[in-house]
């Protein structure tokens, strides 16, 4: 299964991912993971990013893209995995989409993580982050709904909105109904294809 999460800074997204991915047995593929990596092991693309980084500016797209293609081609991912931090613009999704398409495949799913604005400040908040202050997080509130929330739209044939409110195993067991209902009505319509 190839998914793609998305969700608001404080929606739980990066928790659920680590559970659905050992859930579903597909690997979970973090941007900021990838940053890491790349950066630890003085890669070409980790050198680039590292520049970036350095002088607090975004990571180009290209570098990003890069990093992920790099990592979608390895064999584990090949049969399936869950996307965390990346696409995060309609550049990015179709940018995905290319690299996808390549190899004859496309998302299965998009899970969007929602929760109301105050209830994501509070958890954030309630970490204690010295760089999580209330204006800093509202601030990143808005960027995820300038930027990634247009997503939402660009994903809607394959948009699954799961209620990011009580309980870990809860939200969990919400995103796997509604992907197990995903499956089945995907595999209803291949019989109805096949039957006429």
């Amino acid at each position: 299964m190839r998914l793609v999460l998305i969700g608001p800074p404080g929606a739980g997204k990066g928790t659920q991912a680590a559970v659905l991915s050992e859930r579903l047995g597909v690997p979970h593929i973090s941007t900021g993971d990838l940053f890491r990596e790349h950066v630890t092991r003085g890669t070409p693309l980790g050198r680039e990013a590292q520049r970036y980084l350095d002088t607090g500016e975004l990571v180009p797209d290209r570098v990003t893209s890069g990093m992920v293609r790099e990592r979608l081609a390895r064999p584990d991912a090949r049969h399936g995995f869950l996307l965390d931090g990346f696409p995060r613009t309609v550049p990015q999704a179709r940018e995905l989409a290319a690299m996808l398409g390549a190899t004859g495949s496309a998302p299965d799913a998009v899970l969007a993580f929602t929760a109301p604005e105050e209830v994501v400040v509070a958890r954030l908040l309630s970490r204690g982050r010295p760089d999580d202050t209330e204006d800093i997080i509202r601030h990143r509130q808005r960027v995820y709904q300038d930027q990634t929330a247009p997503l939402l739209a660009h994903y809607s044939g394959i948009l699954l909105t799961v209620p990011a409110v009580g309980p870990v195993e809860d939200i969990t067991a919400r995103a796997l109904a509604g992907l197990a209902d995903t499956k089945g009505r995907a595999a209803q319509s291949v019989a109805i294809t096949e039957r006429s």
